[in-house]
């Protein structure tokens, strides 16, 4: 009886639960914190992304400037925000909206960028999720050509 007792005490001692929770519970919060950091650089990129394409229709709408121009300034924009990796940029052609009887010029510039997840991505490949490891960013602007309005032809 006094063997039973024992082995009744030692199944109902609550020495170690706190350092079992704690194993059980730290992979969650580790993978939250690293999806935290990874959506940060992922929002960061995105606004550095997105302000390129608007300097890259700004410059496209300047009279003397051309299409090699406007790719020059948006890879500056994307480098001076610290992305190293090539975008690929594309300026769509004018297009010409009426207004009134004046007629505006808008020319489209998007953007794209190539984006990996860090951390998120590596362990979601480690456990079978390939769907975090590579995207990309796009981000399109159009800008008003600072030309005075005339007649649409």
């Amino acid at each position: 009886m006094a063997s039973l007792r024992t082995w009744r005490r030692r199944w109902s001692a609550q020495d170690g639960a706190e350092l079992i929770e704690f194993a059980l519970v730290l992979p969650l919060m580790l993978m939250l914190l690293l999806g935290i950091l990874d959506f940060g650089l992922l929002f960061q990129r995105y606004h550095v992304v997105t302000n390129a394409a608007r300097e890259g229709a700004r410059i496209s709408v300047l009279p003397g400037y051309a299409d090699e121009d406007v790719e020059a300034r948006v890879a500056q924009f994307l480098t001076a925000g610290g992305l190293t990796d090539t975008p690929t940029t594309t300026v769509g052609a004018p297009n010409y909206i009426d207004v009134g009887g004046q007629c505006i010029v808008t020319r489209p510039v998007t953007v794209e960028y190539p984006f990996t997840y860090s951390a998120i991505g590596a362990l979601a490949a480690y456990f079978g999720g390939g769907g975090f490891t590579r995207s990309g960013l796009q981000a399109t602007a159009s800008m008003r050509s600072e030309l005075s309005a005339g007649a649409c032809s």
